[in-house]
């Protein structure tokens, strides 16, 4: 399914919402919390650059809404512990959570497998793969406490069918589609958490710059264009799909 980018519901459709995106300090991340905000949700942004978090904070407070919050943390050095003091600050500050955007990531190398630096492999699944089951697993009690929650999951066309030389990028994607179909059907009885992937599609991101360095920028939508396909998700027309690999373009 494809969603639509054309999306522009009532701007209080997402009000007393509590949405965390992972990721926010840059790109889709900051795009789609930013226009979340918009749209009357509280946003909690997580990210690594404090700096950058900061920036995204400011614009996201011009958006709209009031009360969103940042937290700090690397996710290739996430742990059990980590994932449960962020599980700690949410409750506290807010005592549920209606919204999951699984918007970090990472790259890696381009280049054949008999190549590709061990670390780097650790480094990717750290960060694509684990961090999100640690974080997901760890707030699911407050995404129970919702009455209508979501769990998305960033995906990509290498991670729906492999393609050469995206190494631990492309297999990380599968990873992450598995585990969003597991989640899916663990919550389906439910009714409470709707859980999917998302394909942003070829997007003017750093990421994107990085693995087509001769690409045109010009030519790809940016994350403002394609920030309603995940307003769409969050809102609720969401609640209709479930364990479902969706596509933004």
């Amino acid at each position: 399914m494809q969603l639509p980018l054309d999306y522009a519901p009532d701007e209080s459709i997402l009000a007393g919402r509590v949405i965390l995106v992972t990721g926010a300090g840059d790109g889709i991340g900051k795009a789609v919390a930013t226009l979340l905000a918009g749209h009357g949700a509280t946003i909690v942004l997580l990210g690594r650059n404090v700096k950058k978090l900061e920036a995204s904070y400011d614009l996201i407070e011009a958006a709209g809404g009031k009360d969103h919050a940042i937290f700090p943390m690397d996710l290739l050095s996430a742990t059990p512990d980590s994932a449960a003091q962020l599980h700690d600050a949410v409750h506290t500050e807010f005592g549920r959570l209606d919204g999951l955007l699984h918007n970090a990531g990472v790259l890696g190398s381009i280049t054949p497998l008999e190549h590709y630096e061990p670390e780097t492999w650790l480094e990717v699944m750290q960060i694509n793969v684990n961090a999100g089951f640690l974080l997901s697993a760890m707030l699911m009690p407050l995404l129970r406490q919702s009455t209508d929650a979501r769990v998305v999951f960033t995906s990509s066309g290498v991670g729906r069918k492999g393609r050469a030389y995206w190494g631990a990028y492309s297999v990380s994607k599968f990873a992450v589609e598995g585990l969003m179909q597991v989640l899916a059907d663990e919550t389906e009885s439910e009714g409470r958490v709707r859980v999917m992937s998302v394909n942003p599609g070829a997007t003017r991101t750093g990421m994107r710059a990085a693995a087509f360095p001769a690409e045109d920028p010009l030519t790809l939508k940016t994350a403002q264009d394609i920030a309603p396909a995940y307003l769409y998700l969050f809102g609720p027309e969401g609640r209709a799909l479930h364990g479902q690999a969706l596509d933004c373009q």
